[in-house]
């Protein structure tokens, strides 16, 4: 943990109440990624306007390009992790206002954006009575209405299980068959295959293709080649990538990159 991260996690400590039903002023805390997992007692959307940020926690990877952001419930432990150059704009919530008690992809539409673009430069103690109020509350309001994604990667919680998908998750360019893993883990292909399903809902296929879509956005929102972001995520196939991408996320990679 860096010293900046100590600060905002000492910060987040002594801040035992929400001032307002929601915090998210440009200049306040929830504008900093922090790694180390922690947890606090309200919500917390995190979002970016610019850059892919991805949120961890014990049971999965969530992760939001400027399309999407990661609803956090209260005493969730998790870490928010993004490059650089990625401007965060995420918002701390009464969990009150919110419906949702599982972490989870939030689709954000061109409205709701705005919303919270806006939001950040209100002060922190807003007027909830006046103008600033009736946007908050518009904002809320859409955010309740926001359709559920699946840029998420479920953890298994099966420790073998785990350290493959940590490993498949890390190396997206790894085109090792099921059945390396399976030797490796000296049980039969159908063993391993039953295993993935049973732990994460998905084939071992699906979690890797999984994988290595939600690998290629942060790549993409870098600005680097679709051709070259298909052969670092492990496709052969431009023409594969570019399907697997638009039955994930509704719109191949370059209409994506114009969103």
């Amino acid at each position: 943990m860096n010293i900046s991260q100590q600060h905002l996690l000492n910060q987040l400590d002594d801040l035992t109440r929400l001032p307002r039903p929601v915090l998210g002023q440009v200049v306040s805390l929830p504008n900093h990624a922090i790694g180390t997992p922690h947890r606090h007692p309200w919500a917390q959307l995190s979002y970016a306007i610019k850059g892919v940020l991805t949120v961890e926690t014990a049971t999965g990877q969530f992760v939001a390009p400027p399309t999407r952001a990661v609803l956090v419930p209260p005493e969730v432990e998790h870490g928010v992790h993004c490059p650089a150059h990625t401007v965060i704009r995420s918002l701390y919530i009464d969990a009150k206002h919110l419906p949702w008690q599982h972490c989870q992809v939030l689709d954000i539409d061109p409205l709701l954006r705005e919303l919270i673009v806006a939001f950040g430069l209100l002060p922190v103690e807003y007027d909830e009575h006046g103008a600033e109020g009736r946007l908050v509350a518009l904002l809320l309001d859409r955010l309740v209405q926001a359709k559920p994604s699946d840029l998420m990667l479920p953890w298994p919680t099966d420790a073998r299980l785990t350290e493959l998908c940590r490993y498949l998750a890390s190396q997206p360019d790894c085109r090792l068959p099921l059945s390396h893993f399976s030797a490796q883990l000296a049980v039969s292909d159908k063993t391993l295959s039953r295993a993935f399903k049973q732990d994460t809902g998905m084939s071992f296929r699906q979690w890797r293709q999984r994988s290595r879509l939600l690998a290629a956005l942060p790549l993409l929102e870098a600005g680097e080649r679709i051709t070259d972001v298909a052969l670092a995520c492990g496709y052969d196939s431009l023409s594969a990538f570019i399907a697997a991408f638009k039955a994930l996320l509704g719109k191949p990679p370059g209409q994506y990159l114009l969103m």
